[in-house]
């Protein structure tokens, strides 16, 4: 982080007003040679006017050492400078303290203003000045070069050194301007780098809540299933072996089944993209991509329900998903209104997603109860509603069924997640009833 405004302030390392020692040794040798050459100019004009020479010589010192204070006060150097300028001393004294002037923050008016009267008493005293010197014959030079003489020295004086200093000045404040300009940007980076990981954490939560909501779909409707017919195959292993048989087959393949799904949901979840597993340790950490696990477990909840086609499960799979339920020995009637048309992907995967759910609830929690499967194709949307009567006791059906809390959970984030209205709660005959209104943007 660079060092503007306040963080600047407190990296200062010299005394007083210096901001480093060596801007302090570099002012006290300034205002030691300005010393030592206005006191010995002020010695000669004192005995030029007739005044004793400690005067010119203390006089002079204290002018020049005002140097000391050009970077704090640079008008004070100036005025002094102007102040000593008929005594014809100075010379380093004017030409640093216009530097410091026109280099410092001050308004730009005060700083033409005090070069301009510079300016003005250096032309008056070089004119005098020459026109003494050849009135008295120690100059060669014509009357009609007097005044080019003092506007020329005048300038020389004056002009370089207020030049300089607005340019190092102005150079001085850009690259402060550009520090300050990165220390923004720095800033600026910093919050976008924290805003980014913001983002990543919650598209890394949202991505863990899809793989959830699959890896659900892929256990429960199939596990719920398999204690269904397990629990039927208990209730009838003495009356009927035959059918006892039947159901325990249908056990197996239903377990086989969701083992070589979950093993290779597993597997993506080691490795990714058919890179071999890395190991975590002296340095090194796998990673896995979210998105690729999510893609596994979509496609095996697919595969769940018996789905062949790469796309998913889609609305004209659910005489299927019925189907199995019946032979799991649920009563369900389904019905269809409207003409039967093709939507959207995402829509039909969640509409059989809700369905689906909403059977293996019934398993879970209304063993034996005669279920109601509705589907309604409106005009701009698709409705559909699972409502099941009230439980009946059957023998050694449904019986330990547990239930994680989270399939209605995950039946309203789809539904929301396409602009839909999902609403589920128990009925007044005792039953229970799940209801969804998906739009299907026709």
């Amino acid at each position: 982080m660079t060092t503007t405004g306040e963080d600047q302030h407190t990296a200062l390392t010299g005394p007083w007003w210096w901001a480093r020692r060596r801007s302090a040794v570099l002012d006290a040798t300034l205002a030691a040679a300005s010393a030592t050459e206005c006191a010995e100019q002020g010695a000669d004009f004192a005995r030029g006017v007739g005044l004793p020479e400690a005067v010119g010589l203390l006089l002079g010192g204290a002018a020049g050492t005002v140097l000391l204070v050009r970077r704090r006060w640079p008008v004070a150097v100036v005025l002094v400078a102007i102040a000593v300028t008929p005594a014809e001393m100075g010379f380093l004294l004017s030409v640093v303290g216009l530097y410091s002037l026109a280099a410092s923050e001050l308004p730009r008016r005060i700083i033409a203003g005090l070069a301009s009267m510079s300016l003005l008493g250096v032309l008056i005293v070089s004119y005098v000045r020459t026109t003494q010197d050849v009135a008295s014959g120690a100059s060669t030079l014509g009357d009609g070069l007097v005044p080019f003489v003092a506007v020329t020295m005048s300038l020389g004086l004056t002009a370089p050194p207020v030049l300089l200093g607005l340019y190092v000045g102005a150079r001085r404040r850009l690259m402060e301007s550009l520090r300050e300009r990165a220390d923004s940007l720095e800033r600026e980076l910093m919050l976008l780098a924290e805003r980014a990981e913001e983002r990543a954490e919650w598209a890394r939560s949202e991505e863990r809540t899809r793989i959830a909501r699959e890896m659900h779909d892929v256990v429960a409707h199939r596990v719920s299933l398999m204690v269904v017919h397990a629990a039927a195959l208990q209730a009838v292993a003495r009356k009927d072996p035959e059918k006892a048989v039947r159901n325990a087959a249908l056990v197996g393949d239903m377990g086989r089944q969701a083992l070589s799904e979950l093993r290779e949901m597993l597997g993506v979840l080691r490795t990714a993209d058919g890179v071999k597993p890395v190991a975590v340790g002296a340095g090194s950490v796998g990673s896995v991509p979210l998105a690729s696990v999510g893609v596994a477990a979509a496609a095996a909840a697919s595969r769940a329900a018996g789905q062949v086609s790469e796309g998913g499960p889609s609305l004209a799979d659910l005489d299927e998903l019925v189907g199995q339920s019946r032979v799991a020995g649920m009563s369900v009637v389904l019905s269809v209104e409207g003409d039967l048309r093709r939507y959207a992907a995402e829509v039909e995967q969640t509409a059989y997603r809700v369905v689906q759910e909403a059977l293996t609830n019934v398993h879970k929690h209304a063993a034996g109860a005669k279920t109601y499967v509705r589907l309604a194709h409106r005009g701009a949307e698709i409705a559909m509603q699972v409502e099941n009567e009230a439980p009946v006791a059957v023998d050694g059906v449904g019986a330990g069924l547990p239930s994680g809390g989270n399939g209605l959970v995950g039946m309203r984030e789809r539904v929301g997640a396409l602009g839909g209205v999902f609403v589920s709660g128990p009925t007044d005959a005792g039953g229970f009833r799940v209801s969804a209104v998906i739009p299907c943007g026709v």
